[in-house]
């Protein structure tokens, strides 16, 4: 009788055991960012400059940490944390988006819900404020997954999101790199290995974001303006449901910026999912092979932030820097822009 209510006890407290386990993993969530990968180095960043960066990064994806630790979606934590990034002129999204090689505003936009696959993108918008939230619209209110255009535009503008004239994106400072782009493009061979490097740079600043939330529900986002002087409407990996970004629960978020057309190639977020599920890898064991072993080896480079149904999270790249950030459940906060950091 003695050993039937120790055995007992012994499986009372087992099953206590485990249902803490349960809920402590049940009660993780984390939030991970990228403000565009590439040729980042500390020499060619003034303290200002870095000092900015490091400010929108950490203020953006506070918002989205602060809507999870409330109890809020993962969706809606993706979302917010993309409109600040798409607000600021320092990166290639929104407002500061790059220019196209007619002088014009094409922007790019994917979201990707974790608990149902269920997608939602934008590609080639000139009048959407927000482009991330046309793509979520395109997702929860319409029966496509893409759209495209003056019909990606007219949606955004019926389901009630803000419109702004295209003016409103335009900087002086991408105004000013379309205009070198083009003059060390006619020069062709004579170009200079510094503008060389200069016209590979403006490939970069895509905004992405990534999202657990308490519920266990994963999601990605990812905003473009895509690459400096593109022409003939050219659409990168950025709203390409499985090359820029992908969130399934059973595996990881993924959100990626860098070279597109070898992103597209290499199907990147998708793969490091595939990776998860059907060889066992961790999220950074997927994400490494994938950005250094794949998209490396075809001679594209970028990178990807990622997190998985546990909160593990990866910042994986094959550049010399990536604008990102990650907040954990407690709070941490980690700012980084160089790869060595």
């Amino acid at each position: 009788m003695k050993k039937i209510i120790i055995l007992s006890l012994f499986l009372c407290l087992s099953c206590q055991q485990a249902k803490t386990i349960t809920e402590s993993q049940e009660a993780t969530f984390g939030i991970v960012i990228h403000g565009g990968a590439g040729t980042i180095l500390r020499a060619n960043m003034t303290s200002e400059t870095e000092a900015a960066y490091r400010k929108v990064l950490a203020e953006a994806i506070q918002v989205g940490h602060s809507i999870l630790k409330n109890g809020g979606s993962s969706q809606e934590a993706v979302e917010k944390t993309i409109h600040v990034m798409e607000n600021s002129p320092l990166f290639n999204a929104g407002k500061g988006a790059v220019l196209t090689a007619d002088e014009t505003i094409e922007l790019d936009a994917s979201f990707m819900h974790g608990a149902t696959l269920d997608a939602g993108a934008i590609s080639g918008v000139k009048t959407i404020k927000h482009p991330i939230s046309a793509a979520i619209k395109v997702m929860e209110d319409s029966p496509h997954v893409m759209l495209s255009g003056a019909g990606a535009d007219a949606f955004a503008a019926s389901q009630g999101l803000e419109i702004v004239e295209p003016e409103y994106f335009l900087t002086e400072r991408r105004i000013n790199s379309l205009k070198r782009v083009k003059e060390a493009e006619a020069k062709e061979k004579k170009i200079s290995s510094l503008e060389k490097e200069y016209v590979s740079q403006q490939r970069y600043g895509t905004v992405g974001c990534v999202a657990l939330d308490l519920e266990g529900n994963l999601a990605a986002g990812t905003s473009t303006g895509g690459m400096t002087n593109k022409k003939w409407n050219r659409i990168g990996d950025a709203p390409i449901i499985g090359a820029g970004t992908y969130a399934n629960n059973a595996t990881c978020a993924i959100s990626a910026t860098g070279w597109g057309e070898f992103f597209i190639r290499s199907v990147v977020a998708h793969d490091i999912s595939a990776l998860m599920e059907y060889k066992g890898l961790s999220i950074q064991e997927a994400a490494h092979t994938v950005i250094h072993d794949k998209v490396g080896s075809l001679g594209g480079d970028g990178g990807v932030v990622g997190i998985d149904h546990r909160g593990n999270v990866a910042m994986e790249m094959n550049t010399p820097g990536m604008y990102r950030a990650h907040m954990d459940a407690v709070g941490s906060l980690n700012v980084k822009i160089y790869k060595d950091e």
